[in-house]
């Protein structure tokens, strides 16, 4: 977790610019109106986009994905966390070998029936876009730390995998990862 620190970050929080978002970032405005927080930005902007699905029951289920990916990034960080580098190797090795695959194993049983191959629906969602960065996107959540054990956990799930290799062919998401700003978000 870092603080991000520029004279213009800190005029935005002493003029109460930030105040919507508890002085933090990021912070969304909209039609004159400020929203925080990252997950409500992101559903708000899922839903005015069309990624929460078809219909109140598809945006649960997408919720529910959603919300379990946190779940699991999460237990992540406590590993993570580990001071002493003996116990922290051995529990990396173990999180990636066994536990992250159990989990992502867990949560392909919870993918509601579908066509395929995104998770929710007939279409990609919220849900498929969090699971491909979390598990299979460059630069995504464990690019850091292990990457390939990430793509592997999800190896025995076909759901899942086939909703993240789905997502990785979309034409837009591939020209912008392509084209995107090399920042640390």
């Amino acid at each position: 977790f870092s603080t991000l620190i520029t004279p213009e970050f800190d005029a935005m929080k002493e003029s109460g610019e930030l105040d919507a978002s508890m002085k933090k970032a990021p912070m969304l405005e909209v039609d004159g109106k400020r929203i925080g927080q990252s997950k409500a930005i992101e559903r708000f902007l899922a839903r005015e986009f069309g990624f929460m699905g078809a219909d109140s029951v598809e945006a649960a289920q997408i919720d529910q994905l959603c919300e379990t990916v946190i779940d699991f990034k999460n237990a992540y960080q406590k590993v993570k966390g580990i001071q002493d580098a003996t116990e922290k190797e051995a529990a990396m090795k173990k999180w990636f070998e066994e536990d992250l695959p159990a989990n992502v194993a867990l949560a392909e049983k919870s993918v509601p029936p579908g066509p395929g191959p995104f998770l929710v629906g007939s279409k990609v969602s919220l849900a498929d876009l969090v699971w491909y960065s979390f598990l299979a996107a460059p630069k995504g959540y464990f690019y850091d730390d292990n990457a390939e054990g990430a793509k592997a956990s999800m190896d025995k799930c076909p759901r899942i995998k086939a909703s993240t290799e789905a997502v990785a062919q979309i034409p837009e998401l591939q020209e912008w990862l392509k084209t995107r700003p090399d920042t640390f978000m």
